[in-house]
């Protein structure tokens, strides 16, 4: 338990300085960088699987197609999150994506109830529902609805649900996802390459080129600790911690990004932390009464 909380910190303060790390490459088109993130990564994690000698998984794991399909939903899961997140930082919507992350805790609650049989108290159907009022009113003020939170929210509450309940380690897993990923990405990558569109060929500065091929370690390090963490502790407790990166892009969106912050946008989200608030308050006096 103690492990886990510790992994799956340490994820979410990675993923919290995210937008910096976007916004330095944002010469780049976000399906690109999408891409790149596929490459590098696989590259990266066969290293690691090299260096520790651990390849025996794969040829077992081969012969089972419940698995292999289990993991390609969780793949697209991920396709989607990872392009999603990028377009909305490079576009100047690191608030809406952290509001993505703010409303996910509530989507992990919801998942483990309908689909581990986690049990809900009162208070936390209530943070449910002033969450969803939250959302509500966001979409009444702004004409629409947030699809940028919504599609990070559910696509990130779905994956950390697949990877929890998932046959392999976080190692392998990851590995076998992003082996899965490589064909796409490499194609549209030779396919930029032939039409002369290859950002990573093309732009006259250094650090653009060591920056994509960081996305190796930087996408597939905080992963790890993810999914390593969200196997070895309740769906609640993974929800309580992933405060800790919308709170951290939120506040880059308002001091470094200087994107708009209206009243109506922070009613909306007081709302929402008003609901992680009630949330928190309630697993707290929950544990206590236990003890």
């Amino acid at each position: 338990m103690n492990s886990g909380i510790l992994y799956a910190t340490s994820a979410f303060l990675c993923w919290g300085l995210f937008p910096l790390y976007f916004h330095a490459i944002d010469e780049v088109p976000p399906l690109e960088i999408l891409a790149h993130r596929m490459l590098w990564s696989l590259l990266f994690l066969a290293i690691v699987l090299t260096a520790r000698q651990q390849w025996k998984w794969l040829p077992k794991v081969l012969q089972q197609p419940r698995v292999l399909l289990s993991f390609v939903a969780s793949a697209l899961l991920l396709t989607a999150n990872w392009g999603v997140y990028i377009w909305s930082v490079n576009h100047g919507h690191v608030i809406d994506a952290s509001l993505g992350y703010f409303i996910n805790p509530l989507f992990n609650v919801l998942l483990g109830l309908l689909v581990l049989n986690e049990r809900l108290r009162r208070g936390q159907w209530i943070s449910v529902g002033v969450a969803a009022a939250g959302v509500a009113w966001l979409t009444w003020q702004a004409g629409q609805v947030p699809w940028i939170a919504l599609i990070l929210g559910i696509t990130f509450g779905g994956y950390g649900l697949l990877r929890k309940t998932a046959a392999l380690a976080a190692l392998e897993g990851l590995s076998l996802e992003t082996m899965m990923l490589f064909p796409l990405a490499m194609i549209y990558v030779l396919w930029l390459s032939f039409h002369g569109q290859n950002a990573f060929i093309n732009t006259p500065h250094d650090s653009t080129r060591w920056l994509l091929a960081a996305a190796g370690p930087i996408t597939a390090i905080p992963l790890l600790l993810f999914a390593a963490g969200a196997r070895r502790i309740p769906m609640a407790v993974l929800g309580l911690l992933q405060y800790l990166s919308p709170t951290m892009q939120a506040l880059l969106g308002v001091w470094v990004f200087h994107e708009a912050f209206t009243t109506d946008r922070l009613i909306g989200f007081l709302i929402i932390w008003a609901a992680l608030i009630l949330y928190v308050a309630e697993g707290l006096w929950g544990s206590k009464r236990a003890k």
